[in-house]
């Protein structure tokens, strides 16, 4: 299946799955539409895996997705930390509702 067009160039859909991606890193709670939560979680998950691992090869891997310095430190400090022991899941979609202009499904994405 690949993955989500999200109907954007793809220009523009990387630099806002990268932009929904580093808010997730420092807020750690986003508010979005459904398809757009599940492309983010996967990348989130990625992330955080690499956070895990902690060695600067991961650091660098993180550094060529996510532009915002504070927030590859805030992952690797702190979120990458507190999921040492856990091997996978760390994001949770929870629904809202739908949109009130289109009806689009709304969710919260957060971190477990």
């Amino acid at each position: 299946m690949g993955y989500r067009k999200l109907g954007l160039r793809s220009d523009q859909r990387k630099a806002m799955l990268r932009n929904m991606v580093t808010s997730l890193i420092k807020e750690e709670r986003i508010t979005t539409t459904e398809t757009r939560a599940k492309e983010v979680r996967s990348i989130t998950e990625k992330m955080v895996t690499l956070a895990k691992r902690g060695d600067l090869a991961a650091r660098r891997q993180v550094m060529e997705y996510v532009f915002d310095k504070a927030a590859v430190r805030k992952l690797f400090d702190t979120v990458g930390p507190r999921y040492e022991d856990r091997s996978g899941g760390y994001t949770r979609i929870i629904r809202i509702g739908h949109r009130q202009g289109d009806a689009a499904p709304m969710v919260i994405l957060e971190l477990v």
